[in-house]
């Protein structure tokens, strides 16, 4: 991939369309493993995620600027603090305004797709029980 974010902390001001790449951080979405670490160096720390199935399984590389979620040699899934303007911390309801309709909600999140890219992706946004965001994850829906 020859294009990468070059900014993650914080989200600016700006245009924050899926073709803008320095602002867009579902363009993570897709990065080799040799472009991930030429970009962001050597993790400081990995682990892997059990699956209900074996194909399940992931290996995380883990950043100051998220997590990265590896299926096969490639990025499906980042978990970030902070993208599209929204941050941990901040409540339910500027969720709600930002992205309108839900694709799926719960009492403790809410998926939403975004559109315009080469796979299909979705966002989905993680509340704590008073209604603020605690992680937020940008992932490929058909992996």
């Amino acid at each position: 991939m020859a294009v990468f974010i070059t900014q993650l902390w914080p989200q600016g001001e700006g245009d924050l369309s899926p073709g803008n790449p320095q602002a867009d951080p579902a363009h993570l979405i897709g990065l080799e493993l040799e472009d991930l670490l030429r970009h962001f160096g050597f993790p400081k720390s990995v682990y892997a995620v059990r699956g209900l199935e074996e194909w399940q399984d992931d290996v995380v590389f883990v950043y100051d600027e998220g997590d990265f979620y590896f299926f096969r040699d490639r990025v499906w899934k980042v978990g970030l603090k902070s993208a599209y303007l929204i941050s941990s911390g901040d409540p339910r309801a500027a969720v709600l305004l930002s992205f309108k309709e839900a694709v799926q909600t719960g009492f403790d999140y809410a998926v939403f797709s975004l559109h315009g890219y080469n796979w299909p992706i979705a966002i989905r946004f993680n509340f704590d029980s008073a209604g603020r965001v605690t992680m937020i994850f940008i992932y490929r829906t058909d992996i």
